[in-house]
């Protein structure tokens, strides 16, 4: 897993970049990585999923778990970029409802 992240003072927002896999194994960090970002900034995120290739219920977890913590100071996390077998987990699971998705035309 790869994972890159830029603050944008202008519009308040974390753009973060997700590459490799997210599974039990590196799930942890990308947790500890995302509570950081939103004490470090509290502000909206962005994540581009371009070149994520798997992510696993864990992984999952770890968003929901991010989700909770920028809503409650009223933030958003939105998703961009999904392959169409990624997406596909996020409809399965329900969390295509919970999530802002942006879907790839």
């Amino acid at each position: 897993m790869n994972i890159r992240q830029i603050w944008s003072d202008q519009n308040n927002t974390w753009h973060i970049s997700l590459a490799g896999e997210i599974d039990i194994y590196n799930a942890p960090e990308l947790k500890n990585n995302l509570l950081k970002l939103v004490e470090q900034n509290k502000g909206d995120i962005q994540i581009d999923c371009s070149d994520l290739k798997y992510i696993d219920s864990t992984g999952l977890g770890v968003l929901i778990s991010a989700l909770r913590r920028v809503k409650d100071y009223n933030g958003t996390i939105m998703i961009k970029n999904l392959q169409p077998y990624i997406y596909k987990i996020f409809t399965i699971t329900g969390l295509d409802k919970v999530f802002t998705i942006e879907v790839q035309e």
